[in-house]
């Protein structure tokens, strides 16, 4: 039977301070849920973004954590507990992005990218779901390299996000009995940091003729939150403008 949960129960995004991340918890926050995030470095975004949501008349609380540490994670989990309750919503979004062929690719930074990528997304997951209320929602932010595109020197990144697809679809079936829905967002290319530099390359790729934006790609987790994707799970839906069709 499915568990309903009240539209505006807490959220806990992880990398939420720009980018995409931010819009998601502009999104949320306007839904009526009170939103924590976490940010690693630029504190004064991070405050920013608090300070414009706060103005709105929404709820939201900025936690500084790296999820390249488990401990941190942890923590972060705990530190939104304790301020808004049990969470109904878990979006996962933080990542980084190092490009290089794979055999210029340093080894430090092969590590780092697999420990906010792949075992940030794991503990965040991991610490998260014991808190979780049953029937609330864990969304992951992976990318449509992971399975439909290739492109130069972005060989460890996508091993990173497939990785994320694959752990969404094991989550799904180990929540399921929960009736806690997993589903993973791959997006295109977005307006964000992460993106800047590739415009020139990446826009006549795309048949729709321009880069997404991040409030796209926070409708459609809204949406994954929502009581209407109630029977979604395990899925992974891409969002890239016509470039993978």
């Amino acid at each position: 039977m499915a568990t309903a949960i009240s539209p505006t129960a807490p959220a806990l995004v992880f990398g939420g301070a720009r980018g995409m991340g931010a819009a998601i918890v502009r999104r949320l926050a306007a839904d009526g849920r009170p939103v924590a995030f976490t940010y690693v470095s630029a504190p004064d975004r991070a405050a920013a973004l608090v300070r414009d949501v706060e103005a709105g008349g929404d709820t939201v609380l900025a936690i500084r954590a790296d999820s390249a540490n488990p401990e941190a994670v942890r923590l972060a989990v705990e530190t939104a507990v304790g301020r808004f309750g049990k969470p109904g919503v878990l979006v996962v979004n933080a990542g980084i992005l190092m490009g290089g062929a794979i055999d210029q690719f340093a080894m430090d930074n092969f590590d780092r990218m697999l420990a906010v990528n792949v075992r940030g997304v794991f503990a965040a997951i991991h610490y998260a779901a014991p808190h979780l209320l049953d029937g609330g929602r864990i969304v992951t932010i992976g990318s449509n390299t992971a399975d439909r595109i290739g492109s130069p020197g972005s060989s460890v990144y996508a091993m990173t996000k497939a990785a994320v697809a694959q752990l969404v679809r094991g989550a799904a079936l180990d929540f399921a009995r929960r009736q806690i829905t997993v589903n993973n967002v791959q997006p295109g290319p977005v307006e964000t940091d992460m993106t800047a530099d590739l415009m020139a390359y990446i826009v006549p790729k795309l048949p729709l003729g321009r880069i997404g934006k991040p409030e796209e790609i926070a409708d459609l987790v809204a949406w994954l939150t929502s009581p209407t994707a109630g029977y979604m799970t395990g899925a992974s839906l891409t969002i890239d403008g016509g470039w993978t069709a």
